[in-house]
């Protein structure tokens, strides 16, 4: 007999199937019924009961049995229940996966299909614009042959009306170049004509420029020539003064010295005569007496300019005088002034404020020497500086200079200025390699009042400095001066002494000099800027002393040199004596330089 095949899970469970019926559950067997005979007795009554008491309990042990066979059975089926229900759940997701992996199979085919689609129509779109820009061109290209075709004709057209036109004005041209031809012929001769007596004048003009230039350069030659002259014969008489300055500055010395002791002694005879004077005059009563007028400082300083002022008044006098300004007449002003070694710049600008507003006027000379005056105080104003003494002791001040140029005679008159100012003075006799140097300075120092720290002829100058500073700081000295060798600026050798000098006084102390004041000698002119521009770069110079304007025709230069280096300039002097050496005033000077009285007379 063949085995019965069991339903499946689903089939069980919700009982569907062909013919499927579902299984009942067995029934308990029924406990088995015991025939007892009926007792009577006592005995079989009990027993009876006791026998229907184990029925009673069999059948309720039965009961029993059946309701937990019952619940077993339950829990079974629904455990039965529960796995067919996740059975089913499992095949529903395993369903659900493979229903979603074909959703996204046929998305993704989708999705191929449309970018395929797109793809065909993106090409198709492209094809179509080419063949559009293709059937573009084609249709410009025909309209630029369209057009060609026109300019082409319209060229020809214009061609043919500009040959016409052509023609015409050609057959015109030639009646008017026939016309003109006769006009040429007589315009050439009229302009041969005129060129020749151009030319004739040109050459007249030619001749009489080139016989005018070779004069201006003979004449250019000849100053040249002179100057050389004139500077060879000055240099060669330096030389011979420096020759003799020894032996006559001792002997100037020794008459110095006479003269001061019999200066001292007709001092003390004066003084004698004022008193026995002043007591007679006590006792006879006040008699009136006139004092001998003493020079001013203004008439010291025209009289030194005087020669440098005669040439620029007389210069301009004769240039202005009944005469129009033009230029040829400033050209000439120009060239006075840069002679009278005012600087070309200078010249130049005193030259255009003359010529401001006065062309083809008569312009008189005092107005020119008035516009001269003010032109040369703005340049001086700048610099017309004092020369400020710090308090610092000693305020040590090195003088510079050429030979020759007054920087000793210059050192004994500040001294006596700076005594008048109650100041303590000491001086250092720095130029070792004169003797009649020394020698001067200590004169200048008896004069003042002044120590002198000096040396043997030939000592070291650096050495010398470095002592004289330490004395004055030791004695507590208000102004240390100190004189150095007189040197040409183009002596290397010298000037690389006079840089050792200065770094010797910088160890004791490195703020000093405090000032070193260049000593100029009006005399030298043009060669002045020289010396101030080498000095300055080694020595550093911060300040200038002009002195000799009283014999000398160049006092200009003075101008020349505050224009171009804008250094301060302390003082000028116009003579030998003590009070021959002022600070520098520039309206005064300016003024004295044009030849014209001073401002406020």
């Amino acid at each position: 007999m063949a085995e019965e095949k069991k339903p499946g899970f689903f089939k069980r469970l919700f009982g569907f199937g062909k013919g499927a019926e579902p299984t009942p559950e067995p029934a308990p067997p029924p406990p088995p019924i015991v025939e007892t005979p009926p007792i009577h007795d006592e005995a079989a009554e009990r027993i009876a009961a006791e026998i229907a008491e184990a029925k009673r309990a069999a059948e309720a042990a039965a009961l029993e049995r059946a309701a937990s066979e019952k619940a077993v059975a339950e829990r079974k089926a629904a455990a039965e229940a529960d796995r067919q229900l996740e059975e089913r759940r499992s095949e529903e997701r395993l369903e659900a996966q493979r229903a979603e992996t074909a959703r996204q199979k046929a998305a993704k085919l989708e999705a191929a299909r449309l970018d395929a689609e797109r793809a065909e129509a993106a090409r198709k779109a492209e094809a179509e614009r080419m063949a559009a820009e293709k059937q573009a061109e084609a249709e410009r290209a025909e309209a630029a042959r369209a057009e060609a075709d026109r300019l082409e004709a319209a060229k020809a057209e214009a061609a043919r009306v500009e040959s016409a036109r052509i023609e015409a004005e050609r057959a015109a041209a030639v009646k008017a170049a026939r016309r003109a031809e006769d006009e040429r012929l007589a315009r050439e001769k009229a302009e041969r004509e005129k060129a020749e007596r151009e030319k004739a004048e040109a050459e007249r003009l030619a001749a009489e420029r080139s016989a005018a230039e070779q004069a201006e350069a003979a004449k250019a030659e000849a100053a040249r020539i002179d100057a050389e002259r004139l500077e060879a014969e000055r240099l060669a008489a330096e030389t011979a003064r420096k020759m003799e300055e020894e032996r006559l500055l001792s002997e100037r010395l020794a008459a110095e010295r006479l003269a001061a002791e019999r200066a001292i002694a007709e001092q003390a005879a004066v003084e004698r005569a004022e008193a026995e004077r002043r007591a007679s005059e006590a006792a006879a009563g006040p008699a009136p007496v006139e004092a001998a007028p003493k020079a001013s400082w203004w008439q010291k300083l025209k009289s030194g300019l005087s020669r440098t002022a005669s040439n620029v008044s007389t210069g301009i006098t004769g240039l202005f005088t009944k005469r129009k300004l033009d230029d040829e007449t400033l050209e000439e002003l120009e060239d006075l002034l840069i002679q009278a070694d005012l600087g070309i710049d200078v010249a130049a600008r005193i030259s255009a404020a003359v010529g401001k507003g006065r062309y083809d006027k008569e312009i008189e000379p005092d107005e020119v020497k008035a516009i001269l005056a003010e032109e040369v105080a703005k340049v001086l104003k700048p610099v017309a500086l004092p020369l400020v003494v710090t308090p610092k002791k000693p305020f040590v001040l090195l003088m510079v200079g050429v030979n020759g140029s007054g920087k000793t005679t210059t050192i004994g008159k500040l001294a006596s200025k700076f005594r008048a100012e109650g100041k303590s003075v000491m001086l250092a006799a720095g130029d070792t390699f004169r003797a009649a140097a020394i020698e001067q300075l200590r004169v200048w120092g008896e004069r003042t009042g002044a120590p002198v720290i000096a040396r043997d002829q030939g000592g070291d100058a650096a050495g010398l400095a470095f002592d004289a500073v330490k004395e004055a700081q030791a004695k507590g000295a208000d102004v240390l001066l100190i004189d150095t060798a007189g040197r040409l600026q183009n002596r290397t050798e010298l000037m690389a002494e006079l840089e050792k000098v200065i770094r010797v006084i910088k160890k004791l102390d490195e703020t000093a000099p405090h000032a070193t004041l260049l000593v100029l000698d009006a005399t030298v002119g043009q060669n002045a800027i020289s010396q101030v521009d080498i000095f300055g770069k080694q020595a550093g110079v911060t300040g200038l002393v002009m002195t000799k304007l009283d014999g000398t025709a160049r006092g200009g230069i003075l101008v020349a040199l505050a224009e171009r280096f804008k250094l301060p300039i302390h003082f000028i002097g116009v003579g030998e004596g003590v009070d021959d050496l002022e600070p520098f005033e520039a309206t005064d000077f300016a003024r004295a330089i044009a030849g014209l009285e001073q401002l406020g007379r």
